[in-house]
């Protein structure tokens, strides 16, 4: 098995120890805990050409240290880590929109260096989106450990020809359309239509398009495989109640998404994902911390 590393110069706030408890808590593909701290593991398939891939990523003052293990294009799989960190950002402007915003200045201040991460790929995020789709998180998450259990490798989703061909073949048993709409994913990933890169070089608006020729991928999916799936800074959430709800919770019930958000470009993707780690967490802890400015990682499920 061979290896690469990229040495990569991160441009504005980032903390890899955040970014790491981040992950670990998020529910749709949590990574292990225990790993040094400011060092993260993962396993993940590399959207180039679907084979497995292993990384560890360090954090050395500015600089990442992203070493990746497999058979494929290392080049790729160390540009996909990149990508799935948000480190290939410059962010340089993502603190002026604190200083323009005071709501999303507490927000940074509570998750201090954090970059959006969670899906390691375009199809990972719309595999989640069919499986979570009217479905509570804890089984979700459950459909999602049986599919690696059964049908993936190394703890990664099978690859999208495996997965096309076990639902075809009846291998694979899923609630409701579930089956159904993770095939037509499947096909769209072998076809080159989901993966960050593709998805990043056309237009928001030609995206959106692509992605709702997806069977089974509706205008909430869409916003989680753009927003969380390509890691893109500046895509407005369209179908996201309860993004709208906590806008109206911290900027009065006058304020709408449209108008708050004029002030967080280019980095309104950044903002959303910040305000609903700020909703999810505020029951326990999180709103204290939004408060005190002390900094957290709270629980993610979505």
């Amino acid at each position: 098995m061979a290896s690469h590393q990229l040495v990569l110069a991160v441009v504005g706030p980032w903390s890899m120890e955040t970014s790491k408890q981040f992950w670990e808590s998020f529910t749709p593909t949590a990574i292990p805990a225990g790993h040094a701290r400011g060092v993260l593991h993962a396993r993940f398939l590399s959207e180039h050409d679907w084979t497995p891939v292993e990384t560890t990523v360090t954090q050395d003052g500015e600089r990442a240290r992203i070493e990746v293990s497999g058979r494929g294009d290392l080049d790729a799989a160390a540009g996909q880590v990149a990508r799935f960190l948000s480190l290939d950002i410059d962010a340089g402007g993502w603190p002026a929109v604190g200083a323009r915003d005071p709501i999303i200045a507490a927000a940074q201040a509570a998750l201090p260096g954090f970059r959006p991460c969670g899906f390691h790929s375009p199809y990972e995020a719309a595999c989640w989106a069919v499986l979570s789709q009217r479905t509570r998180v804890p089984i979700a998450a459950q459909l999602r450990r049986e599919l690696i259990t059964n049908h993936g490798t190394g703890g990664m989703l099978p690859a999208p020809k495996t997965l096309h061909q076990k639902i075809t073949s009846g291998q694979l048993e899923l609630p409701g359309r579930k089956a159904e709409y993770l095939c037509a994913v499947a096909d769209a990933a072998v076809d080159g239509i989901l993966t960050g890169p593709q998805l990043r070089a056309v237009p928001e608006e030609t995206a959106r398009e692509q992605l709702l020729t997806i069977t089974g991928i509706g205008p909430f999916a869409t916003d989680l495989i753009l927003i969380r799936g390509t890691n893109a800074t500046d895509i407005l959430p369209r179908a996201e109640r309860r993004l709208d709800q906590e806008i109206t919770h911290l900027y009065g019930p006058e304020a709408t998404r449209d108008t708050v958000s004029e002030a967080w470009r280019p980095f309104r993707s950044w903002a959303a994902v910040h305000l609903r780690a700020g909703r999810e967490g505020r029951e326990g802890r999180m709103h204290d911390c939004l408060q005190s400015g002390q900094p957290l990682v709270p629980d993610r499920r979505l």
